[in-house]
Formats: C-alpha cells, sequence, structure tokens
C-alpha cells in the first residue's frame, strides 16, 4: 500500500548497490492510520477477548503459513540482505517455532493465587497492554520481526510493526500470512519507511503504550528519551561487543570452530557476535594462527550460490563504516592476520574478506567500538581476573562464551563477567524459555519465554473476600467540636 503523501525511498541491491525497488516511505499520517486501525481492533474487536485457545490456533495457523513460504522467504532474505541463501533458509523455520512456541505457552500459562488466611483469596489476572508498536532491524529481518510479532499477538495486543528501511521485502509477505491464517482487520499493521519518520513517530504516539526495539544503541539512546514523554513501557537489545574467552584446557578445535563461526556466519551482522577473542597466553599464538588460516578459507560469494559461507555486507554505508574500522585498527597498531579487502572477483557490491585483528590492546577503538562485520579481535591475558576485567571492559554486556573444562572456573567467571547471557562450551544456541537481552549499553528489559508475555501485558490484581471481614469504623460517634488551639506554653511556665 502507497503511503498517503505518495513517498518513497530507494532500496538496494547489496551485490551491485542498484537500486531494485521503492518503498512506501510512511509518515507520521501513515503511522497515525496504523494506530488508529490497532486501537479501533483492541478497543471493539474480538482479539483481546478471544480465549487463549482460540489465538493459540489462529498463531498456529501463521505458522503454517510461514513454512508454506520458506523458499519464497529465503530468497527475499537473501535477496535483501545479502546472507548467504544456506542460511537464509533456516529463519523461516525459526520463525514459525517461535508463533507455535507463544501459541503453547498462552494455553498451558497459569496465574498466581494466593489465599490470605481463611478470608481472602488474591488472584493474577493477565490483561493486554494495547497497541504494541514493533521496530525491527535489518539483519535477519524476518526472524526477528517473528520474535516480537508472536508473543504480543499471542498476548492479546494488536500491533504497528516498523521494518528495518534497508531490509523491507520479507515483511512483505506477512499481511497475506496474517489474512489467510484468521488474523482480524486491524490487529496486524505494518508501516515502512525510514526510521527518522516513520519509527520516530511511532514512538512518539500517544496511542502506543509500549514500544519493543532492536538495533543500535545510538538510536535506542532517542528511542528511551522521546518514550520517557509518554512514560512507555519499553524493551531494547542494542548493541554488542561480546567476548569470547578461551582458556588454556579447553578443546580448542571445539572453541576455534565456534570462534569461526560466531563472527563471520550472518556476514558477521549479529548482535550476539564473539567479537572479541580473549584467548590465555600459552595457546595465544596457536590460537591465533587457527583462527587466522580458517578466516583465509571462509568461502566468499553472491549470496545465492550454496557455497557461500559469507555473503554482500547490506548497505554501501554500513560497508563503508566497517572498511573504516578496519582502518582504524591498522592505524592503532593492531595486527592484521587475515583479510581486510574485498574478495578477488568480485568487484562491485559491498564484500569484504573475512578479517582478523591479533594483538588488539583494550585501549583501541575496535577492541571497545561495534563494528557488526566479520571482523574479529583477539587479545591475549594471564590469569582468571585479566580474563573478566578484559570482559567486561567494554560499554556493552549482551552475549559472552567461555570455553574451559574446569567447569568451576566456568561457573565462576560467569557471575562476574557482565552480560545478559552468557554460554559455557557453547555456541549461541538459545532456549526459547530463556530471556534474551542485556546489560549495559546492551538494552534495558527482557525477552523471551514468559518475560515476553510480560511485557506484552499487565497484571490485575484482584482481592476476593471469603466472608465479611472487620473494617475499622471511622465516624460512628457523636460528632466532636474542635477545640480553638490554645499558644504552647513556654517551658518553666507551670513551675512556680
Amino acid at each position: 500500500m502507497p503511503s498517503l503523501g505518495g513517498e518513497t525511498f530507494p532500496v538496494l541491491d547489496p551485490v551491485t548497490n542498484e537500486p531494485y525497488t521503492r518503498c512506501a516511505a510512511g509518515q507520521s499520517a501513515d503511522v497515525d492510520r496504523a494506530v488508529g486501525a490497532a486501537r479501533r481492533a483492541f478497543a471493539e474487536g474480538p482479539w483481546p477477548r478471544l480465549k487463549a485457545r482460540e489465538r493459540s490456533r489462529i498463531l498456529y495457523r501463521i505458522a503454517e503459513g510461514i513454512e508454506a513460504a520458506d523458499a519464497r522467504l529465503a530468497e527475499l532474505e537473501a535477496y535483501d540482505t545479502g546472507l548467504p541463501i544456506t542460511q537464509a533458509r533456516g529463519q523461516a523455520h525459526r520463525a514459525a517455532e517461535n508463533f507455535r512456541f507463544f501459541a503453547d505457552m498462552i494455553v498451558a500459562g497459569h496465574e498466581d493465587a494466593f489465599q490470605v488466611g481463611e478470608d481472602q483469596v488474591n488472584h493474577v489476572i493477565r490483561k493486554p497492554i494495547g497497541v504494541a508498536g514493533l521496530i525491527t532491524p535489518w539483519n535477519t529481518p524476518f526472524m526477528l520481526e517473528s520474535w516480537k510479532l508472536a508473543p504480543a499477538l499471542a498476548s492479546g495486543c494488536t500491533v504497528v510493526l516498523k521494518p528495518a528501511e534497508w531490509s523491507p521485502l520479507s515483511a512483505s509477505l506477512l499481511p497475506e500470512i496474517m489474512a489467510e491464517a484468521g488474523v482480524p482487520a486491524g490487529v496486524f499493521n505494518v508501516v515502512h519507511g525510514i526510521g527518522e519518520e516513520a519509527g520516530a513517530a511511532l514512538v512518539d504516539h500517544p496511542r502506543v503504550p509500549l514500544i519493543s526495539f532492536t538495533g543500535e544503541t545510538t538510536t535506542g539512546r532517542i528511542i528511551a528519551e522521546n518514550a520517557a514523554k509518554h512514560l512507555k513501557a519499553l524493551s531494547m537489545e542494542l548493541g554488542g561487543k561480546s567476548p569470547c574467552v578461551v582458556f588454556a584446557d579447553a578443546d580448542l578445535d571445539a572453541a576455534v570452530d565456534a570462534a569461526v563461526f560466531q563472527i563471520f556466519s550472518l556476514n558477521g551482522e549479529r548482535c550476539t557476535a564473539g567479537s572479541r577473542l580473549l584467548v590465555e597466553r600459552p595457546v595465544y599464538d596457536q590460537v591465533v594462527a587457527r583462527v587466522a588460516e580458517r578466516a583465509r578459507n571462509v568461502r566468499i560469494g553472491l549470496p545465492g550460490d550454496p557455497d557461500t559461507e559469507l555473503g554482500a555486507l547490506i548497505h554501501p554505508e554500513h560497508y563503508a563504516r566497517v572498511r573504516e574500522y578496519i582502518e582504524i585498527g591498522q592505524r592503532e597498531g593492531a595486527r592484521l592476520v587475515a583479510g581486510g579487502d574485498r574478495p578477488q572477483g568480485l568487484p562491485e557490491g559491498n564484500f569484504l574478506n573475512a578479517t582478523v585483528f591479533a594483538d588488539v590492546k583494550p585501549t583501541d577503538r575496535i577492541f571497545q567500538e561495534e563494528i557488526f562485520g566479520p571482523v574479529l579481535c583477539v587479545t591475549p591475558f594471564d590469569t582468571d581476573d585479566e580474563a573478566v576485567e578484559l570482559a567486561n571492559a567494554t560499554a556493552y554486556g549482551l552475549a559472552a562464551y567461555i570455553w574451559t573444562n574446569n567447569l568451576s572456573r566456568a561457573n565462576t567467571l560467569a557471575r562476574e563477567i557482565e552480560s545478559g547471557m552468557l554460554w559455557i562450551n557453547s555456541q549461541n544456541v538459545r532456549d526459547l524459555r530463556t530471556p534474551f537481552g542485556g546489560v549495559k549499553a546492551s538494552g534495558i528489559g527482557r525477552e523471551g519465554g514468559r518475560h515476553s508475555i510480560d511485557f506484552y501485558s499487565e497484571s490485575h490484581i484482584v482481592h476476593t473476600a471469603l466472608r465479611r471481614l472487620p473494617v475499622p469504623r471511622f465516624g460512628t460517634g457523636p460528632a466532636k467540636t474542635p477545640e480553638a488551639p490554645q499558644a504552647p506554653e513556654t517551658p518553666g511556665a507551670r513551675l512556680g
């Protein structure tokens, strides 16, 4: 659907950086129209009032519709984002699982009830909050949209989705999928547009009581400032500079596999990427050499090629930013041991070889700042305390990874490392029941499992008396005329 004013913006192919289509650029009026439809559907429609089982059936049909569009979805994601097709193919199944998970959760869920002696029962009613504003990122757009849509709809909210402007294609599948699944009109709304226009209007809209945002930290700060004016509920998953800590006693084969996968899969454009590899000094040179060799062998190619492991970065602006960080790393004296340049045979588009810097100092910008690309920074450490100090030495705290066969050490460090999520001897494998989110500059709040239902709904507590309870009785005696106030006595007035 075109924007009310007819505004559009170009969408670029990451392989050529040529525009392949134009997308409607929603403005404040478009957001207001979408919010109005969502508000009417919430206030007057059946969605918030459906029984949990009825909503669950519709969510299951959404999941089936997503899986039926698997091949088309993968093509759109690869074309739109530059992700390798083999990595894009898994997104539909993960998105569908999100809807099934929350469909099951709302049916099996229960609320607290407390009996207060023999006098009273207190119980909690879970109520959807209203219109949920969802602002999603460009790195794995469809799957991350489902992370927000599934619990919001399961909770009984109506939604307005603002997808990232760099990757709008896959969201265009959602209106048809929702309609065919039986989602009532007005419950699901999507407004494409530039973040500073459509996104800002959604955050600022007075009839949108909560915002869920995934994106970079600078934008998150702006959203938090604007949302504070309306006291909106906020859930924000922001940037990361996650450490991967490898000790000398670790299974180095598995640790190297995980380190390489975590930073170079999804084109390095992963919020939980282990972008800082901290290695105990006795195995430091060995790990640097192995990681560098693996990086040099990562297959760079066209997103549609099933052999491609690292495709094109999403946008020329982002590509330029990543290349600038590589130049910064070299100027700061870090040792470039792999990549850093454009691969041969790919003269156009946003292609970059898998890049590894060694001997990165904790004061270096490439150690401190999120690059969000296929760039790994490797730093040595000597003691457990130094490992913790380095792990915590940035403003971020989203994820962390520890590799050691000493589980006592691992669990001690897990308590000391500042991160919202941490994996021991594992890559990023997450159960949907667990909370997702970060600390420090990596976010506010948690979503996932019960935490998502808590965010998209509110607790309404009902207190019921089981018998007539004694109530203190005020105002039952005769009225008493107040006496005129007397001057206070001075010390010693009663003496003599």
